[in-house]
């Protein structure tokens, strides 16, 4: 017999299942569009190049370039479809890294296992190196059903990321699923975010704050420390902008710098 919390949670994690799929689609829908954009455009030009040929007037300028589709992390359902390829794998696969995320309502640590985790870990690096979350929002708070706060889109939005996508890691590691299809992500536990389809997270990732039921379809690759949870747990308390359970976060959190070092 399912009783009414439970109900409730099933229902939080179908809509967040759904929310997901939603924009998937909708990005994907997206970039067909800009590709076939960049399409007409590049045969605008290479036309053009021919007529001016054709009667001696070019003057020389060949620097026009087509269009190019725009990148996001969950564009693709597949790895296959990524823009661009995953960053070479330079981490110590053996080593402990952290990821220390200071941000406008305090600082979160991050302890990451690559041995566990290498091609997420990598990507980490990767992009920190590059300062890539500096300055970026976490847009989504959840607060019904579901207790998560997201970061990691440049965009602010959800619909951002590298532009390449990266494989499942560690599905296992929370257990077997239940009957109902989900494992308890506790809180600290922080995980990426895809598309609803395997392997295409990016750079979007969640912050666990309070013991949460998920299917295992999420990679789990690090932990808060405690103080990060407690600033976690603080925005959560102040609720989602609106009055909803789940959207920006009334507190806003900036992540003003992103970096990953060896522990």
């Amino acid at each position: 017999m399912v009783n009414s919390d439970q109900r409730r949670r099933q229902l939080a994690r179908e809509k967040f299942e759904r929310q997901q799929q939603r924009r998937a689609e909708a990005r994907k829908k997206a970039k067909r569009r800009n590709v076939i954009i960049a399409s007409v455009l590049a045969v605008v030009v290479l036309a053009g190049a021919a007529a001016y040929a054709s009667v001696g007037l070019s003057d020389g300028d060949s620097s026009d370039k087509a269009a190019t589709p725009e990148s996001s992390d969950s564009a693709s359902p597949s790895p296959s479809e990524s823009s661009e390829p995953e960053p070479k794998m330079t981490i110590d696969k053996n080593a402990t890294y952290t990821m220390a995320l200071k941000t406008s309502q305090g600082d979160i640590s991050i302890a990451m296992d690559a041995k566990k985790t290498p091609h997420t870990v990598n990507s980490f690096k990767a992009l920190a190196d590059k300062k890539y979350f500096d300055n970026t929002k976490c847009h989504r708070l959840t607060t019904e059903g579901i207790f998560v706060l997201q970061c990691g889109d440049p965009k602010g939005d959800g619909t951002g990321g590298p532009g390449y996508t990266i494989e499942d890691e560690n599905l296992t590691a929370l257990g077997k699923a239940g009957a109902d299809g989900s494992v308890t992500f506790p809180a600290g536990t922080v995980a990426m975010a895809n598309t609803g389809q395997p392997h295409t997270g990016g750079s979007q990732f969640f912050l666990v704050y309070k013991d949460t039921k998920l299917p295992p379809s999420y990679t789990p690759f690090g932990t808060m420390d405690d103080v990060g949870l407690k600033a976690v747990e603080a925005v959560a308390k102040a609720g989602v902008d609106g009055g909803t359970g789940d959207g920006a976060p009334k507190k806003t959190v900036t992540v003003e710098k992103g970096t990953v070092d060896k522990a």
